[in-house]
């Protein structure tokens, strides 16, 4: 019997009660909301070809230890000079971007009791390349324009919709920007 009722507060593949107790603890301790994603990489020595290692992060007072560990791949197709072993890192943003604003579109309408039957996206940025080799002062490096277009299937107005998805950090990030401290040190 109590697992049938657990089961009745799954919406859209989320543990409703389990969500709840975890943002009542962050509500009652806030340092607990402070969470330490990692990764690690390697250049293969070919071009843009490296690969990154996840395999922990930190988050609710302690590090945690993923079931496995990831391995993502990049690389350049061979128009950028690439042997295509893997999506190009703008590409994985790209990845990030669209599963940051489903993630967020999937836990938040949850929370909300809004159902979410489908959901599928697009996504697409345009990039000049003269800004990343450093040919156009005036054309920016990264992306100029980032188009996502969401299929939901849900009897939830649009705009809630929208509301939720807009709660992605990853958004956060693409929109307004991150400090990133970069240094770079000799090797031993």
């Amino acid at each position: 019997m109590a697992e049938q009722a657990r089961e009745m507060n799954v919406v859209n593949g989320v543990d409703v009660d389990r969500l709840g107790e975890t943002v009542e603890a962050i509500r009652a301790r806030s340092e607990l909301g402070k969470f330490r994603f990692r990764a690690h990489n390697i250049w293969q020595k070919v071009g843009g070809y490296s690969k990154t290692e996840i395999t922990d992060l930190y988050g609710m007072g302690e590090d945690h230890r993923h079931a496995q560990a990831f391995e993502l791949v990049a690389d350049e197709p061979p128009v950028l000079l690439g042997e295509d072993r893997g999506a190009n890192p703008v590409e994985h943003l790209l990845s990030a971007l669209v599963t940051c604003l489903t993630g967020s579109l999937v836990y938040h309408a949850a929370a909300r009791g809004i159902v979410i039957d489908e959901v599928e996206s697009e996504v697409e940025g345009e990039l000049d390349l003269r800004g990343f080799l450093g040919i156009a002062d005036d054309v920016r490096k990264g992306y100029q324009n980032i188009k996502v277009t969401f299929h939901v299937k849900s009897d939830a107005p649009s705009d809630q919709l929208e509301e939720c998805a807009r709660l992605s950090p990853v958004l956060d990030v693409v929109s307004n920007g991150t400090t990133v401290d970069l240094e770079i040190r000799a090797a031993a």
